[in-house]
């Protein structure tokens, strides 16, 4: 018996999706399901990783002590000096125990009431962003929700949850776009000089940020970040502490405006849905998780072996990578009744698309407050909302969103 709870024989070979195929970005699902019907782990030959595909595998995959982050530096580095410091001291890229001294001071800058006290100001935001959303569908006959509402309400939150000033602001979602490219598999060169680029810009301006609030502390996170200590005295080194600001902007904007935006997609597909929300905002909290469960916005979480492991009968090398399919996961049947039906009265709903074990994301409970808000403002102020057009998919795989969604008044 293996860690997933699997019998343990040898992993299942099929013909490997083409993560670069347009019809399989447009939908990948059927393919996840043909090959969890056949195994819960695959070798990609392409990607060069093993893939979890079953909730069970998948879930394995996340909690498993022997699989760790184990950051491995963007090569040649001398190309990615940027790139590779912000990674090699990152929360996420990082094991015990180093791992843990950096959640704890992190949890504790969090810990001071930020969240709670941006809870308000966030409602404000969100309906003040679909005010002008609707204002725009009013006299244009239609609006973009991802240039107006879903790319600059993560963006305006963790500005402000990180004290960067408003005449900045327009600065760090082309940073975060440009870097979150490094994610993919086979990424054009181009591409790829410009992550590094944004990586040096993103670094350069934190350094000052951080000097600032050294001298002139406010209420924001990085002041709180700069201040914390640990129990035994710890502080968070300046590289620590660049490395998490550019850390909560690439995961809180990059997962929030793909949530609202590929679930807001799914609820103009699903009308019976959107009306539900719209006559009753009670559904929000359970809307909100199924959003997240129907169309991750991250689909590979990649894990590296430290020790041999096991996984649905698929033996990991120390050295070698797994990667769990969160998108695959979220439509297991052997978990979700159902699975391919969108349902925003899901309950229970336990999608891996935080996350599990200890890199559990840190930032879920501003995300779920972040989609709470922008649906409850649209469900409000454009009830009536229908797609204008078919929105245009991202290319991208590992990262899965829209490039705009159209929408009309109905």
């Amino acid at each position: 018996m293996d860690a997933s709870g699997a019998q343990d024989l040898p992993s299942v070979t099929v013909a490997p999706f083409d993560q670069h195929d347009p019809a399989f970005i447009a939908d990948p699902y059927p393919a996840f399901a043909e090959m969890r019907a056949q195994g819960g782990v695959h070798w990609h030959e392409d990607m060069g990783v093993a893939v979890a595909v079953s909730h069970a595998a998948a879930s394995a995959v996340l909690r498993h002590r022997s699989l760790g982050r184990i950051w491995t530096d963007a090569k040649p580095v001398e190309r990615f000096t940027s790139f590779n410091l912000l990674h090699r001291n990152s929360l996420l890229e990082n094991e015990p125990p180093t791992h843990g001294r950096l959640r704890r001071l992190v949890a504790a800058a969090f810990g001071r009431g930020h969240v709670e006290r941006l809870r308000p100001w966030i409602a404000e935001l969100a309906d003040r962003l679909v005010d002008e959303l609707a204002a725009k569908v009013s006299s244009e006959g239609q609006a973009d929700l991802l240039s107006h509402v879903a790319a600059p309400l993560p963006v305006e939150v963790i500005a402000e949850l990180l004290g960067v000033p408003a005449g900045d602001r327009a600065l760090l979602q082309p940073w975060s776009n440009a870097i979150v490219k490094m994610y993919e598999y086979d990424l054009a060169d181009d591409k790829q000089a410009a992550a590094e680029h944004a990586a040096t810009e993103f670094v350069a301006y934190l350094r000052d940020l951080v000097a600032l609030r050294r001298r002139s502390p406010g209420d924001d996170l990085v002041s709180d970040l700069v201040a914390v200590t640990d129990t035994d005295g710890a502080r968070l080194t300046e590289d620590e502490l660049v490395a998490t600001a550019v850390l909560l902007l690439m995961a809180g904007h990059e997962a929030t405006v793909n949530v609202i935006g590929n679930g807001v997609q799914a609820l103009m597909n699903h009308p019976h849905e959107w009306r539900r929300l719209v006559d009753d905002p009670a559904l929000l909290p359970t809307a909100v998780e199924e959003l997240i469960r129907y169309d991750s916005p991250l689909q590979l979480f990649e894990r590296t072996a430290t020790e041999p492991v096991t996984i649905a009968g698929h033996r990991v090398e120390p050295g070698q990578k797994i990667a769990a399919l969160l998108g695959a996961a979220a439509r297991d049947p052997e978990v979700f009744t159902d699975p391919d039906r969108f349902d925003i009265t899901r309950d229970p709903n336990p999608h891996l698309g935080f996350g599990m074990g200890i890199h559990y994301c840190l930032g879920a409970p501003l995300a779920r407050i972040e989609v709470q808000a922008a649906l409850s403002s649209l469900a409000r102020k454009l009830p009536t909302a229908t797609l204008a057009a078919q929105p245009r998919r991202r290319a991208e795989f590992v990262i899965r969103g829209l490039h705009d969604l159209p929408l009309t008044a109905g």
